[in-house]
């Protein structure tokens, strides 16, 4: 003789059982409701990548690539890269959906007060200013913003004026040294990056 352990009645009949006399005695299914389900928007976030050096660039490089490759549209702008005479007029278009900003200077900015740099500097951030608030880009790479500031290159008030109205979906990378303590105390993520000497 073979015994069994399952119940000959399936469980979802049971449960229908179940059910209907709990209703016939007045009585309601001890079965939570579940909450209305609240879809929500995306939320981009500020991202900052700083280091006491100059050159932390590479690994938010290939993330800003990778992006674009996947459908994102990214601008990665560059204050102080000079050298190649690029300028907004110039903006370089990669993977169909990244733009790279240099300023039209004939060499990379580490001093103040150069020649024509002021100028330069504040076309491509200008640019940037408005994408930060237009939410037409999904992705906004600010690299050395923060040495631009030290270096007076753009205020500093205009830059947390830009990031505070910022559109709520774009994630903005900053990198580079010399991030203003204002700036850092808005970031969603810091990381730090070392030397390993």
């Amino acid at each position: 003789m073979t015994a069994s352990l399952t119940s000959h009645q399936s469980p979802q009949g049971s449960f229908g059982q179940d059910h209907r006399a709990l209703q016939r005695a007045g009585l309601r299914p001890l079965v939570p409701a579940r909450p209305p389900l609240h879809l929500v928007e995306t939320e981009g976030q500020l991202q900052i990548h700083t280091a006491s050096f100059r050159g932390s660039f590479s690994n938010v490089l290939s993330q800003a690539v990778r992006s674009a490759g996947l459908g994102s549209r990214v601008v990665i702008a560059q204050f102080l890269k000079g050298g190649v005479r690029q300028g907004p007029e110039g903006e370089v278009q990669l993977c169909g959906r990244l733009s790279w900003l240099r300023p039209d200077v004939a060499a990379c900015v580490s001093e103040p007060d150069q020649l024509d740099t002021a100028a330069a500097v504040d076309a491509i951030w200008q640019i940037c200013s408005q994408h930060l608030r237009s939410g037409e880009v999904d992705q906004l790479v600010l690299d050395e913003v923060g040495l631009a500031v030290a270096l007076g290159y753009i205020s500093e008030d205009d830059v947390l004026s830009s990031l505070q109205q910022r559109s709520t979906a774009l994630d903005v990378i900053i990198t580079g040294p010399s991030i203003p303590p204002s700036v850092m105390a808005m970031a969603d993520q810091v990381t730090q990056l070392r030397r390993g000497f």
